[in-house]
């Protein structure tokens, strides 16, 4: 009954409208130099971003009421992983494999964006990737599907009950450029579109995803600005979906560059009828997409589909009914406790102990002085996109004070940055960090990426640490003191030198306003850490691409002789696999059984493992489902995660985790789009990572 009001409500509106304002609802600019705050007034721009300051974001609300029909804009930023409060970066809450506390670091995220007077957030990014020399995995969930969705829908759900709209993006193969360079072209087959890069924006959409966002790259051959095949016949016609579609920055005028547009006019008639509903700081439509029409050769009826989408949104938004911005009261509203202690926790859960020699953390009662050091320690902010100036966004406790609080009072806490920005580009004082560590009972070495170094924009054909920080951390381990090295990036490293010869290495996808305090809590075992890895990291940059649910060959390693299908030079296996994590106690695992030995197609079947916390601490696991099908009609992959559980057991605790698994999740996409599941034989596999050997098994039948 409220769709078809607001169906009523659009017609009216429309019926009302100039070509010129029509074309204005389509037309996305954003803050800065060449804003033209006239064209509100005109009513012809339709969305507006980076308005992050209240005060500015009202000034274009009271242009709107100068307009002739009122139509308010949509408001958006790039809030990817915080607005004033800043959590970890997407692929560190994802390290976290609690997807509850995902959806409520993104509430908190819409919260305080939606206070700020933005409704509309370019997040959450689902493509997925296999290779961390894109810069851009930072903003996903890793290499596995069921991962990437179950985190995609947390983040569409969390962000919107905030109170904004989602852009799901980048629609589609965004992650699979060539060579991990970004924007580059990408070759996808049939299959693996279906099996791995579209179930999260599907997940999304599900979680009532109101917008998506078209990706930069051409998939297989076709730029996706305007891929009709992908944003029309599947996304609207397969799927279903109302709500619009806006470019990404640019891309409509780059279709001239891709090779398929003579000029912008060009550009524009095709990106709109491909179903490309907004340009993002084109100024293609605004310039071009009238006289398009009015020539005939884009009819009214498709410019008016795009524009009842546009409207769509704004109505479901309450956009009509919403009062202007309070800059007054916005301030309030960031950095509560509330969203501080939401990032504590994903900043803690999202941290994950790699190795751990000798049980060295947490920090010893012998151990009566630490040396921090490493720029990384002491960061200036902890953010990826969003700026939102005034808002308090540089609120960050440095590492050194943080392990202060913590540690008894007579441990002596003394901190040299050693390179003088937090890329590591160059020394500032590398003696005195060396002298600091060799008088010192332990370093803690914080190392790792900033914002130069990860990113969009930010390929890399070499994953080692950047600048002067590994010979840094060569020094410091060459002083024969234990190293524990505490990783801030944005995707995973060649870690390998370091994990030969550190002690310690507590790896964080850069955690957020509370990062380092969430350092110091596990450093100091305030918190056991039970992040676990959401992408593996390569031994070397010439694994990539490595990930954990490969297909099997026709020689696979037996005994590493010359015709396997290996390297001669490295291993096959990740140094760290994907699901790998340790904790301050141990794990086992024991009686994996079915609730059946057979599973219809279109049945369920319980899955159970007992679960030990055979170690001395309280802590969380990870506890993973896996399967396989050996034998299929085409080679399925080695191993594919299903369902993932995160229980509290208590030392000694021993506990029963029960997954439901369905025998219509247990297929795979054909080369013509086609969803099948065969009957047969079916490994599980349960356990703390995707390596893990406890298996039961259940045989799918057709009845």
């Amino acid at each position: 009954r409220e769709a078809a009001a607001i169906e009523r409500r659009i017609d009216a509106l429309l019926a009302k409208m100039t070509l010129e304002e029509k074309v204005g609802q389509l037309h996305l600019s954003g803050r800065g130099d060449g804003f033209d705050i006239a064209q509100v007034k005109a009513g012809r721009m339709g969305a507006v971003m980076n308005f992050v300051v209240p005060a500015e974001v009202l000034a274009v609300q009271k242009a709107v009421r100068e307009s002739r029909l009122k139509i308010p804009l949509i408001i958006g930023l790039d809030a990817v992983h915080g607005f004033s409060t800043y959590f970890p970066l997407p692929l560190g809450q994802a390290a976290s494999w609690n997807p509850a506390l995902i959806e409520q670091a993104a509430y908190w995220t819409g919260r305080e964006a939606a206070a700020a007077g933005i409704n509309w957030t370019f997040a959450p990014m689902v493509d997925m990737s296999r290779d961390p020399r894109w810069g851009r995995v930072l903003e996903g969930a890793g290499e596995d599907v069921h991962l990437a969705s179950v985190v995609a829908a947390a983040r569409t759900r969390g962000y919107q009950r905030g109170g904004v709209a989602t852009s799901v993006k980048h629609f589609v193969g965004y992650g699979a450029g060539e060579a991990g360079r970004d924007y580059n072209s990408t070759w996808i087959p049939t299959s693996q579109l279906f099996d791995l890069h579209l179930p999260p924006f599907k997940a999304s959409f599900e979680a009532g995803s109101m917008t998506a966002m078209a990706a930069f790259n051409a998939l297989n051959g076709m730029p996706a600005t305007a891929h009709k095949g992908m944003l029309t016949d599947l996304l609207r016609g397969q799927w279903g979906f109302k709500g619009f579609v806006t470019s990404d920055f640019g891309s409509i005028t780059e279709l001239r560059l891709h090779g398929i547009a003579r000029d912008d006019a060009e550009a524009a008639r095709k990106a709109l009828l491909a179903g490309i509903d907004m340009d993002m700081m084109g100024d293609v439509y605004h310039k071009h997409l009238a006289a398009e029409v009015r020539a005939g050769r884009v009819p009214v009826k498709a410019l008016d589909e795009a524009v009842r989408r546009v409207l769509r949104v704004k109505f479901h938004l309450g956009l009509f009914d919403k009062p202007d911005v309070d800059p007054a009261a916005a301030p309030s509203m960031m950095q509560t406790q509330g969203a501080r202690d939401v990032a504590l926790r994903a900043a803690q859960e999202g941290a994950m102990l790699l190795k751990n020699a000798g049980d060295i953390l947490p920090i010893r009662p012998a151990v009566k002085s630490v040396a921090v050091i490493g720029a990384m320690a002491r960061p200036e902010d902890e953010r990826v996109w969003t700026d939102p100036a005034g808002l308090g966004r540089r609120v960050v406790q440095p590492l050194p004070e943080a392990l202060k609080e913590r540690l008894p009072a007579d441990v002596a806490v003394t901190y040299e940055p050693a390179f003088t920005k937090a890329c590591g580009t160059e020394f500032a004082d590398r003696e005195a960090a060396i002298r600091a560590a060799a008088a010192s009972d332990l370093i803690v070495a914080m190392l790792g990426e900033d914002c130069e170094f990860m990113g969009e924009g930010a390929s890399r054909t070499r994953l080692d640490l950047p600048g002067v920080q590994q010979p840094l951390l060569e020094a410091l381990v060459a002083t024969g003191k234990p190293v524990v090295l505490v990783l801030a990036t944005g995707r995973p490293l060649v870690l390998t030198w370091a994990d030969a010869n550190v002690t310690a290495i507590l790896q964080t996808f850069h955690g957020g306003t509370e990062g380092r305090t969430a350092i110091a809590d596990i450093l100091t075992g305030k918190v056991n850490p039970s992040g676990r890895v959401p992408m593996s990291f390569p031994r070397s940059v010439g694994q990539i691409p490595v990930y954990y649910d490969h297909l099997p060959t026709g020689r696979p390693q037996k005994i590493r002789q010359r015709y396997e299908s290996i390297f001669i030079d490295e291993a096959n296996e990740p140094l760290y696999p994907f699901g790998h994590g340790l904790s301050y106690t141990r794990f086992t695992y024991a009686n994996a059984r079915v609730s059946k030995p057979s599973l219809r197609l279109g049945g369920s079947v319980e899955v159970s493992v007992d679960v030990t916390n055979a170690g001395p601490r309280d802590g969380q696991e990870v506890v993973q489902l896996y399967v396989r099908q050996p034998v299929a009609s085409r080679s399925r992959p080695v191993r594919q995660l299903k369902a993932f559980d995160k229980p509290m057991l208590r030392a000694g605790e021993t506990r029963t985790v029960t997954f439901r698994l369905e025998g219509s999740r247990l297929g795979a996409h054909d080369d013509a789009g086609r969803y099948v599941v065969e009957p047969g034989l079916v490994e599980i596999y349960l356990g703390g990572s995707s390596q893990t050997s406890v298996m039961t098994q259940v045989m799918l039948t057709k009845s």
